[in-house]
C-alpha cells in the first residue's frame, strides 16, 4: 500500500509557484498496477520520485508498506567512476541480494560484453539505459516504478523488456507513466491522470485514458 496524505508539492520558478500536487490524498493498493497519463510539464515524474521517496513533499505524508523500487533505467545512482559490474555489486549488497545472481542476470540482459568491466562515465546513452533496466529488472520489489522507459535499444531488446515486465506483473505491481496508451492499456488496471494539481482516479483505465485524450488536444 502506497498512501498520499494531503501532499503538497510545488517548486518555486522565477518568482512563481508551480504547484504538481494540490493537498492530493490517494491510496494506492497492492494488487494493482496503475497508469499515470497527463501532458507534457503536468509532473508525473515527480509525482514518481515522491512515491520512491527521492523527492520529498512541501507538506503532507507519505507511507509505504511494501518494497518498492526506484523509477526503471534510472541511472542517477550509478557512479561514473566505477564499471558496470561494481555498480551493479554495491547496490545488489545495498538491497540484500545475492549479488552474483544479480551480476549474471545484468550482464545476460544488458548485452553489452566486456564494457561490463568499463567505467561507467565511458558508457554510451544507451549502454547506460540497457544496464540500468537491467540492474532494475534484478532485484526483486513488491512495486516497479516504470517512468518512459518502454523505448530502449531496439526493436528485439524493447521485446526483452516487455517480456521482463510481463513476468513482474505476475507477481508485483507497476505504477507506469507513459505518453503511450496501449502500454498502459497494456500493463495497467487502474489510470490516474495528472492536471492542474489534480490527480483523478479511474477504476477502469480506458476512462483515466478518454480524459486523458480530451486534455491532451
Amino acid at each position: 500500500m502506497i498512501k498520499f496524505d494531503d501532499v503538497l508539492k510545488f517548486y518555486q520558478i522565477r518568482g512563481h509557484r508551480k504547484v504538481v500536487l494540490n493537498h492530493v490524498s490517494i491510496m494506492l493498493q497492492a494488487g494493482s498496477s496503475y497508469g499515470i497519463l497527463g501532458v507534457n510539464g503536468s509532473g508525473k515524474s515527480t509525482f514518481v520520485r515522491l512515491i520512491a521517496g527521492s523527492e520529498l513533499p512541501n507538506s503532507g505524508r507519505i507511507q509505504r508498506t511494501i518494497r518498492v523500487s526506484w523509477p526503471l533505467g534510472f541511472a542517477g545512482g550509478l557512479h561514473p567512476s566505477l564499471t558496470g559490474r561494481e555498480n551493479v555489486k554495491f547496490l545488489s549488497r545495498v538491497y540484500g541480494e545475492n549479488a552474483r545472481k544479480v551480476i549474471d542476470f545484468v550482464e545476460d540482459f544488458s548485452e553489452i560484453g566486456p564494457y561490463l568491466d568499463a567505467p561507467v562515465r565511458t558508457y554510451s546513452s544507451g549502454m547506460l539505459a540497457r544496464v540500468a533496466f537491467g540492474l532494475s529488472m534484478a532485484i526483486n520489489f513488491e512495486c516497479y516504478l516504470i517512468d518512459e522507459v518502454m523505448a530502449v535499444g531496439d526493436s528485439r531488446f524493447q521485446q526483452r523488456c516487455r517480456t521482463e515486465f510481463m513476468k513482474r506483473k505476475a507477481y508485483s505491481d507497476l505504477i507506469m507513466v507513459s505518453h503511450d496508451v496501449t502500454s498502459v492499456r497494456e500493463y495497467c488496471d487502474h489510470g490516474l491522470v495528472l492536471t492542474d494539481g489534480n490527480l483523478h482516479y479511474f477504476h477502469d483505465v480506458d476512462d483515466a485514458i478518454e480524459l486523458y485524450k480530451r486534455i491532451n488536444i
